[in-house]
């Protein structure tokens, strides 16, 4: 590794993040074992400026362009990853704000299990790293764009999002239940007792 990166590695392992982000929303202590991450929100050092690192649609990492192989090194830089409200992507230390460039989404989810949890039944998703959300009314799924343009996403933590592996979300499709209203279908699932629709709406009358 370059100087660069192992100036954050060495911040990451230092102790400077001893402190965790012990917030729980509904569900979440479900899959809380392991998924403890530095509180970055709060968090508020100085800009240092651009890194070379750059998220892939697929979710793989880069830096100056070479893969980050190491599965264990992505994991700790996505512990540190926040996105402001300028729309950017940083790597957040106590004593630094790096930038880097995302393509899509800073996830990608992979699969998906049905989780019980007190009384209710969530699907877990897992992303390439091995985080895992509850989807659920704080950790939505959603649809972005529309036509061929159209993407699934599911939220992850505080504003971080997962876009959907293709294959998971055929699976997700293959599953999905319906739901008509004004004259119209919407497929999608059922997760912490909310329905998240997966699909564009389909009119009653070009199903055949």
């Amino acid at each position: 590794m370059t100087d660069e990166l192992n100036n954050i590695v060495a911040q990451l392992n230092s102790g400077l993040l001893d402190e965790q982000d012990n917030s729980t929303k509904p569900g979440d202590q479900a899959i809380k074992q392991n998924q403890t991450v530095p509180p970055v929100h709060l968090w508020e050092p100085d800009f240092c400026g651009d890194i070379d690192i750059r998220i892939d649609q697929e979710g793989a990492w880069y830096y100056m362009g070479s893969p980050i192989g190491r599965t264990s090194l992505v994991k700790l830089f996505s512990s540190v990853l926040r996105l402001d409200d300028d729309g950017h992507y940083y790597l957040v230390t106590p004593v630094e704000k790096l930038r880097i460039k995302v393509d899509i989404a800073p996830f990608v989810a992979i699969s998906a299990d049905t989780v019980r949890h007190q009384d209710s039944v969530y699907l877990a998703f897992t992303t390439k790293e091995g985080w895992r959300s509850l989807a659920s009314a704080e950790h939505p799924i959603m649809i972005r764009g529309q036509g061929e343009s159209m993407r699934p996403f599911v939220n992850i933590r505080k504003n971080l999002d997962a876009l959907i592996h293709r294959n998971l979300y055929y699976q997700l499709i293959d599953t999905a239940e319906h739901r008509v209203a004004h004259n119209q279908v919407t497929y999608g699932v059922t997760s912490g007792g909310v329905f998240f629709p997966i699909a564009e709406p389909v009119a009653m009358d070009e199903i055949t």
